[in-house]
């Protein structure tokens, strides 16, 4: 099965041709009940809007919008080229349902159904985090991967962690109350002066910082819940930048120092939340997904925690971290493959906000 993936939820304009075929070995289909497929990348694009929305420092909908209908079709054809295939070889067509900014994602929508009404191909709308959630998957050594396991999504507009029974049984178990932890990282860069995307920035400015020059808070690190709280974090880095730039001490140390003090109660936050998930569940396979999950540091962690606790951490590779058409596309074939049913071309809505706990299988 060839699925073409299209993802435009957002500021990236991601295309691309997945390969999937199901789980045939039996040691397989007996761990648990994997994902039940295995995938190849044929081709891919992906244009980022990081330059167009710089001068804002943040997603300027209407320009998102805008740049992805400039962008979609072109990229399109740029990956049925670099794959060497034509409409006859695509089997289906995915794209991303939500959530999202609706304008963006009515882009996406409107331009997959319009090419499944032109080519008789089935159509299916996926959900953004699931995409990310089953994106690690496509690793090899973690497509026979069985449920259940624990997914960390975790982005700039998401954090949350998540029980996954199976495809489409997804349960919440914490989730931010506020912001998420890649918008403490967008907005401690911005107040810094670091540049836009945030995430990025911190990293590279951190690993020449001193993380304990500042005493930052690790918000709900020590409650009983597995929920975040990032928000008391974004004002503490504005108090110390504000009294930084009174005293003109704001200097490049300064700003490397901060970056590091920010990077280590993140990923203090996060991997405490982490461990937390796995004794309390008893389910020893972590996936991380979502942009923060290339957090060089995070992955450090977690991987130190995974040795501590006879556990099993899966990332996706760092290219894959962001948004995707990638995994629009292979989230749509593990769907497939399982028995969804497709959509009818021409008939459409978007969704801004889906809860993920609302994408159960629908069987054909």
């Amino acid at each position: 099965m060839v699925v073409l993936g299209i993802e435009t939820s957002c500021d990236e304009t991601g295309v691309a041709l997945v390969s999937l075929s199901p789980a045939t070995n039996s040691t397989e289909k007996s761990r648990g009940g994997g994902p039940g497929g295995h995938g190849r990348v044929l081709a891919q694009a992906l244009h980022s809007q990081i330059s167009l929305h710089a001068a804002y420092g943040g997603v300027v909908p209407e320009l998102a919008s805008r740049d992805h209908i400039l962008r979609l079709s072109p990229l399109i054809q740029q990956v049925m080229a670099q794959a060497g295939l034509a409409w006859p070889n695509i089997d289906a067509i995915a794209y991303t349902e939500g959530p999202g900014l609706a304008g963006a994602l009515l882009v996406g929508a409107s331009l997959a159904q319009g090419l499944a009404a032109a080519t008789g191909k089935p159509i299916i709308g996926i959900h953004h985090l699931e995409g990310h959630l089953l994106s690690p998957l496509l690793a090899q050594e973690a497509q026979a991967l069985g449920f259940p396991f624990l997914a960390l999504l975790v982005s700039g507009g998401h954090t949350q962690i998540m029980q996954v029974d199976g495809l489409g049984e997804y349960t919440l178990l914490g989730e931010t109350i506020d912001d998420a932890a890649g918008e403490a990282f967008d907005k401690s860069a911005q107040l810094l002066g670091l540049g836009y995307p945030g995430g990025p920035e911190i990293g590279r400015w951190a690993q020449k910082g001193d993380a304990k020059r500042f005493d930052l808070p690790r918000p709900l690190l020590k409650r009983p819940t597995l929920d975040f709280s990032f928000a008391g974090l974004k004002t503490a880095v504005l108090t110390q930048v504000q009294k930084l730039k009174q005293s003109l001490r704001l200097d490049d140390q300064a700003r490397a120092d901060m970056a590091a003090a920010v990077q280590a109660a993140i990923v203090d936050v996060l991997s405490a939340k982490c461990r937390k998930a796995i004794h309390e569940t008893g389910i020893r396979r972590l996936v991380v997904a979502g942009g923060v999950g290339a957090n060089q540091s995070l992955r450090e962690r977690l991987q130190h925690i995974a040795q501590e606790e006879d556990c099993q951490i899966i990332f996706p590779p760092p290219a894959l971290c962001t948004d995707n058409g990638v995994m629009i596309a292979w989230a749509a074939g593990l769907r497939l493959l399982a028995g969804q049913a497709s959509q009818t071309a021409g008939s459409f809505n978007v969704k801004p906000r889906w809860p993920l706990s609302e994408t159960a299988l629908r069987a054909s």
